[in-house]
């Protein structure tokens, strides 16, 4: 029976030899991750009502990055029950200010090909990236996860977004998605899984495919997924690689096919991902903000592509960046990126979902028109409703910072 990768995972997670997509399956799950926001101070209260303990602590992996760093009294609240929790649930695996977790997760080791996890927040689709199947959940079902270390789920079809030849200078794995988002809008994922193939894929480091999936969320999806490959391998420095990947001519429920040669810069307008145009149709829009920010724009990857544009140059824009964690910020600083960002005039933010979740102490003010690097730009989301963010790829962000308006990031690059 030709199986999907898809299929394959659940398969194992459901102690099974194969599934049929639409069968209703229980998995048992390798790794659960739950951030801040939506973690302890949701499931400790009913983990208390029920008299319930974590069902295996080394498979829970708890990180802040939605309220740090604390500032007022509510983040304060909020941060302090996450560590006591750490504390009493008894979590090793618990990363305080170290950087989005979604970044957070795979750089410290914790995410291989073939797992099974489940993830407190919307963008876990980006473990897909390592060929492991990963998706979000509410805090009522990550109780049941916790409790009994299983959950249930409705076997996806595979839709299949192939990229053959290769992405041109200046274009990224942000601008394929945004493209994806706007051709097939945001409902486009039909709930099932996205596997993203082809050569302009394979051709991709981590971190690109790492945003590939994670936008999944905003296509629809459940989840996201890549094949393993070397990459996977080098990038979580593994001894042999684990190759899962789908059976030829397994039955999918759609296969669409792209030439990446031919992929423009893209640009979402607001309020909407779905609202996407090639960069050229932006040129009269002048934002006055840049952000290169969150776990879809600034990965270490996402820093070299801005620094790729602004070596040398200005931003006649307030530019501010927030790497998306203390490891690559730490990497950018030693290969000399991280200063030419911050000889451009970049004012340097924490390691943290910050403006792109709501949070934090530098939302957009009244009327501010950006352009970010994030994955959503939904009214009033980081920041006051009356503001606009239009949404690129990091390439295009720092062209922009530059210009002064909205720019094709391809005439800039050294």
């Amino acid at each position: 029976m030709r199986q999907t990768l898809a299929q394959k995972l659940i398969a194992r997670a459901a102690g099974r030899s194969a599934v049929t997509p639409g069968e209703i399956v229980t998995c048992k799950v390798d790794l659960a991750m739950i951030h801040d926001s939506g973690g302890p101070r949701r499931v400790k209260p009913m983990l208390e009502r029920l008299g319930a303990r974590v069902w295996d602590p080394s498979k829970v992996v708890l990180v802040t990055d939605h309220y740090v760093p604390a500032y007022d009294e509510e983040s304060r609240k909020i941060i302090r029950i996450t560590r006591d929790w750490a504390r009493e649930a008894g979590i090793d695996h618990f990363h305080d200010e170290q950087g989005i977790c979604h970044v957070v997760l795979p750089e410290r080791g914790h995410l291989r090909p073939g797992m099974f996890a489940v993830g407190g927040d919307s963008h876990s689709p980006t473990g897909g990236a390592f060929a492991a199947y990963m998706f979000g959940v509410g805090a009522t079902e990550m109780l049941g996860v916790l409790v009994t270390g299983e959950i249930w789920l409705k076997v996806p079809q595979t839709i299949a977004m192939e990229f053959d030849g290769a992405f041109a200078p200046g274009v990224s794995a942000k601008d394929a998605m945004l493209f994806l988002i706007g051709r097939f809008g945001l409902d486009g994922g039909e709930y099932q899984a996205v596997e993203y193939r082809g050569a302009a894929i394979r051709a991709l480091p981590m971190q690109e495919r790492m945003t590939l999936c994670n936008m999944a969320a905003e296509l629809g999806a459940q989840t996201g997924l890549i094949s393993s490959d070397t990459v996977t391998q080098e990038f979580l420095k593994l001894k042999d690689l684990d190759v899962w990947e789908s059976d030829q001519d397994a039955p999918l429920l759609a296969h669409h096919r792209f030439n990446g040669s031919d992929l423009a810069p893209q640009v979402a307008a607001p309020h909407s991902p779905a609202n996407t145009r090639p960069v050229t149709e932006f040129k009269e829009v002048k934002p006055r903000l840049a952000y290169i920010g969150a776990c879809t724009g600034a990965k270490l990857e996402d820093l070299r592509m801005a620094a790729r544009v602004l070596k040398g140059r200005k931003s006649v824009l307030r530019l501010l960046v927030a790497p998306a964690s203390l490891r690559d910020q730490n990497a950018a600083k030693d290969e000399g990126t991280l200063q030419i960002l911050l000889d451009a005039g970049a004012e340097l933010l924490p390691n943290a979902c910050g403006i792109c979740a709501g949070y934090g102490e530098h939302l957009l003010p009244e009327n501010m028109v950006a352009i970010s690097s994030t994955a959503r730009n939904f009214k009033g989301r980081m920041g006051a409703a009356s503001s606009q963010v239009y949404l690129a790829s990091p390439y295009t962000v720092a062209a922009s910072a530059v210009a002064g308006r909205i720019c094709d990031p391809r005439g800039l690059l050294q």
